[in-house]
């Protein structure tokens, strides 16, 4: 799976710190600003705010809450996605293996599940996905079902590490 805009957001180095820490909890820009100055970036929060409008607008980051004060709206940006660029360890293939066939039934009921409750729905964001009928043949309904799966998925984890 690949999309140039993700891609494109991510391949900045302060942009994936910024998704790690939004990955954590969520924060105003100001507040990204400051942990970033404390890692030893020192940029303006101007230059801050455009990176996070990047991965706002690759579909990375989302606002999830807005808090009135001081004459303004202070928006809180969190992450729907991870970014991990890790390799499992050699020796260690069948063990993955195993665990990837053991939920394989699940993640099937789910797909299923996704399909029977909102199938059309999946097919119509496919179709406008698509540019021409040719492209149609293209994998555009697996990349929805990945996305929807990759935000549960995030979302799931970050409730696990909130209880």
């Amino acid at each position: 799976m690949r999309d140039t805009n993700v891609s494109k957001a991510v391949e900045e180095p302060l942009r994936a710190m910024i998704l790690d820490m939004l990955a954590e909890e969520a924060l105003a820009v100001g507040e990204i600003h400051d942990r970033l100055a404390e890692r030893g970036y020192d940029r303006t929060e101007n230059t801050v705010r455009h990176h996070v409008n990047e991965l706002r607008d690759a579909g990375l980051v989302e606002i999830s809450r807005l808090e009135e004060g001081r004459g303004g709206t202070k928006k809180f940006y969190e992450a729907n996605t991870i970014v991990l660029s890790y390799a499992i360890p050699e020796g260690r293939e069948d063990d993955i293996t195993a665990m990837s066939e053991a939920i394989e039934p699940e993640i099937g009921t789910i797909l299923d599940r996704l399909d029977a409750n909102h199938g059309d729905l999946i097919d119509g964001i496919a179709d406008e996905m698509a540019p021409c009928a040719h492209c149609r043949t293209q994998k555009y309904e697996t990349y929805v079902l990945l996305t929807v799966l990759r935000r549960a998925f995030v979302s799931a984890v970050q409730n696990r590490s909130d209880e």
